[in-house]
């Protein structure tokens, strides 16, 4: 922060900012564990994706590259994503794991999905998860 870099600062104090507002959310304060830093980490990550992406079908060039490096800012401190091979990998054992015990095609994709997110982790994006057990399951 003492480097001068003023997108980094402004983005490591949103980030701050935004894990004290989820640990006074609720009833009471409570003290948050990594994996639900990560999360709220995450949430700040996709909200940053998903201006950048509006931002860039608005023709605003200035305001998505703002977005984009508050981004990759955000990207250091999130454990890594997952490959797609690595994630396809446990997808295909938890559908084999369903079909051992009975379940398949759409019926089978709510224990999938659910199975998937325990083994990936924080490092795999539901929305993803989702669309690959889809198309697994056919």
């Amino acid at each position: 922060m003492k480097a001068g870099n003023a997108t980094e600062k402004s983005t490591l104090r949103m980030a701050i900012a935004a894990v004290k507002n989820a640990a006074v959310a609720g009833d009471e304060a409570v003290t948050l564990t990594d994996e639900q830093v990560i999360v709220v980490l995450q949430a700040e990550a996709k909200k940053r994706a998903e201006a950048a992406d509006i931002y860039k079908e608005a023709g605003r060039v200035d305001a998505e590259a703002s977005e984009r490096a508050e981004l990759v800012v955000l990207e250091r401190y999130l454990p890594a994503r997952l490959g797609e091979t690595e994630l396809r990998a446990i997808i295909d054992a938890e559908i084999a794991s369903a079909a051992a015990a009975g379940q398949s095609g759409a019926k089978a994709m709510g224990q999938v999905v659910k199975a998937v997110r325990a083994k990936a982790g924080p490092g795999a994006d539901g929305a993803q998860i989702a669309a690959l057990v889809k198309a697994a399951l056919g």
